[in-house]
């Protein structure tokens, strides 16, 4: 009995035993794997933050974008685009209502970039007009009375004559009627001088009237002493040109009749001149009285006369546009011939300093004017501005431009075809409209891809005159084109030099306008028109 004790009471021991030892060795297991997790799981510092969507792009890289998300026609997820991601490359995403464009076409476009400043923009308006005579200098010669031309002492138009130099003489049954009730009158005054009364008074005012009618008829002072101390009576009348100048109109002929009012001489004193210019009407609101003015004459290419702004007429061409301005200047050696055409120049007075970019820098498509804002890193994003005064290099921005912001100033023809600037120029509008995103994260149409295109083939021939080139080339993938023969514009002359008849060129080409191609890269190809490839920046 009590040996089976015993061993009841071993088994247990052993039990018990091999529960202990379990128990430690299980123990040591966790602590084991627990460690192993620890050395091979990085332990979280801090939650990561989550990254701000700016807008979703196609999934298949097409041109659009949205600011909520949607799918494509094929049911596909569009992608979201957060702040900061890293960039893809020229076909890499944009941020919405920008261009982007590789780095190596920027420099092989040649797009160049400036600063926006403040400047006093100090300019000048530029007009045409014509030589004209002082209107205050001309000088009419009429007959107040009726008669004949019984001689001509100026003969010609375009004579010089002094004032006081005889034009011609006239006859006149009235002038020597006159001349003769004034000589009888006053010797009747003189016979009657003894006797007094009313009979020498009459006589006397007869006398005064005849020799007051003679010089209401313009006769000289000098005719009248005559007349007046010798008492003679003359048949012919002498008319005397009443300033220096040049007979610009000549209707006496000798021998005619003329009547009370007829124009038979017209004198102009040439000695200083009138330029009226015709001024457009955005300008004439920086035209004042008193500006200077510069005038050239294409007789002499040499000289620049100068004169001053007289009077700015107060009625406008509705035809052109324009309102006359005149300026007054100094003829010396009478140079200046009326009739004579003259490109003036007014200069205006300077503005306080405002923001500027170059004129360049502006593309007006005719209901809005935008610059190209140059981001950086190739991406330029399109802006509307309204400007205000200009100069002859530079243009005020009142409002979509601040100081410092680059604008590019070259090559915006070429980023407006390479980058398809009319579909983001839509989207735009739209967020001017506001039917963009609060803050302009994005629009319904930025243009994120290039369109330019790759094509291999032989030069026909080349117009410089145009500046066009017709290629006979093969097929062109990426607009589904079949080999054909077509003419293309080139960009800069740089290109046409590498453009011969009958060289076989590899090039690339974007679509400026409707129907418009423009190549903007050439190098040499193989020797026959070979098949095509889609150009790697697009």
């Amino acid at each position: 009995m009590k040996s089976a004790a015993n061993l009841v009471i071993g088994a247990l021991l052993l039990a018990v035993l091999a529960a202990a030892g379990g128990y430690w060795l299980g123990n040591q297991g966790a602590e084991r794997a627990g460690s192993a997790a620890q050395a091979t799981t990085p332990v979280s510092a801090a939650p990561t933050p989550e990254r701000k969507i700016l807008y979703y792009r196609n999934p298949m890289g097409l041109p659009d974008t949205s600011p909520t998300p949607k799918k494509d026609p094929m049911g596909m997820d569009y992608l979201p685009v957060y702040a900061g991601d890293p960039e893809e490359g020229e076909g890499g995403a944009a941020p919405a209502g920008q261009i982007r464009i590789s780095s190596d076409k920027v420099q092989k476009l040649g797009v160049r970039s400036e600063a926006a400043s403040l400047r006093a923009l100090e300019r000048s308006v530029r007009a045409a007009g014509r030589i004209e005579a002082d209107e205050r200098r001309l000088h009419t010669i009429t007959a107040k009375f009726e008669g004949y031309v019984e001689r001509l002492h100026v003969g010609a138009t375009g004579q010089a004559v002094a004032k006081g130099q005889a034009l011609f003489e006239v006859y006149s049954p009235e002038l020597v009627s006159a001349q003769r009730e004034y000589a009888i009158a006053s010797e009747a005054a003189a016979a009657l001088g003894s006797a007094g009364g009313d009979a020498r008074s009459g006589m006397q005012q007869l006398a005064e009237a005849s020799l007051l009618r003679l010089k209401n008829w313009d006769v000289s002072e000098a005719q009248v002493k005559v007349l007046v101390r010798s008492g003679e009576t003359r048949r012919t009348l002498s008319f005397r040109s009443p300033l220096s100048g040049i007979v610009t109109e000549k209707k006496a002929v000798q021998g005619m009749r003329f009547l009370p009012g007829d124009v038979l001489y017209q004198v102009a004193d040439l000695s200083a001149v009138w330029v009226v210019a015709d001024v457009a009407e955005q300008d004439i609101g920086l035209i004042k009285a008193g500006a200077k003015a510069q005038i050239r004459i294409n007789a002499y290419p040499d000289k620049v006369f100068a004169g001053t702004v007289g009077y700015v007429y107060p009625t406008l061409n509705s035809e052109t546009r324009t309102v006359p301005v005149r300026v007054e200047l100094a003829n010396p050696g009478m140079l200046l011939k009326p009739g004579m055409f003259a490109e003036v120049e007014l200069a205006l007075a300077a503005r306080d300093k405002a923001v500027a970019v170059p004129v360049s820098a502006v593309i007006d498509s005719g209901t809005r004017r935008i610059v190209l804002i140059d981001a950086g890193d190739g991406r330029f994003a399109p802006r509307a501005v309204t400007l205000g005064a200009r100069s002859d290099s530079f243009v005020e921005v009142l409002d979509g431009v601040k100081e410092g912001e680059r604008v590019v100033v070259a090559a915006n023809f070429l980023i407006d075809a390479e980058s398809n600037l009319q579909a983001a120029l839509g989207g735009f509008a739209k967020a001017v409209d506001g039917k963009a995103v609060a803050g302009g994260a994005a629009v319904d149409r930025p243009c994120t891809a290039s369109v330019g295109h790759h094509a291999e083939g032989r030069v026909d021939s080349v117009d410089d005159g145009s500046g066009t080139v017709t290629i006979s080339h093969g097929p062109v993938a990426s607009l589904k084109w079949p080999a054909m023969t077509m003419e293309f514009v080139v960009a800069n002359d740089a290109l046409r030099q590498q453009l011969k008849p009958g060289a076989s060129v590899s090039f690339e080409f974007v679509e400026r306008g409707p129907g418009e191609w423009v190549i903007t890269a050439v190098k040499p190809g193989a020797a026959a028109p070979a098949g095509t490839r889609v150009h790697a920046g697009h």
